[in-house]
């Protein structure tokens, strides 16, 4: 990637310093660790990847009930009591 924009950010002493130890321990400058948060934060991810993303989910094989399964399991008993 190339980097060739620059932009300066003032943070306040508390979060700089709680910053600059992530950073440390993940062993990546605070500016990989901005840029990595606004990537993630405000990233635009393109058409190809949602669609790998689908294909990703589709694919998993999850214990999951159908529509009326799902809605019996997620409602109370109005039998039971709480406890």
């Amino acid at each position: 990637m190339e980097l060739s924009k620059k932009t300066t950010i003032l943070f306040s002493p508390e979060l700089h310093r709680r910053l600059a130890d992530l950073a440390g321990r993940r062993g990546v400058s605070m500016g990989e660790l901005v840029r990595e948060a606004c990537q993630n934060q405000y990233g635009v991810v393109d058409a190809e990847a949602r669609r790998a993303a689908v294909r990703a989910l589709a694919e998993l094989d999850l214990p999951v009930g159908d529509p009326e399964e799902m809605k019996r399991e997620s409602l109370p008993d109005p039998g039971k009591a709480f406890p």
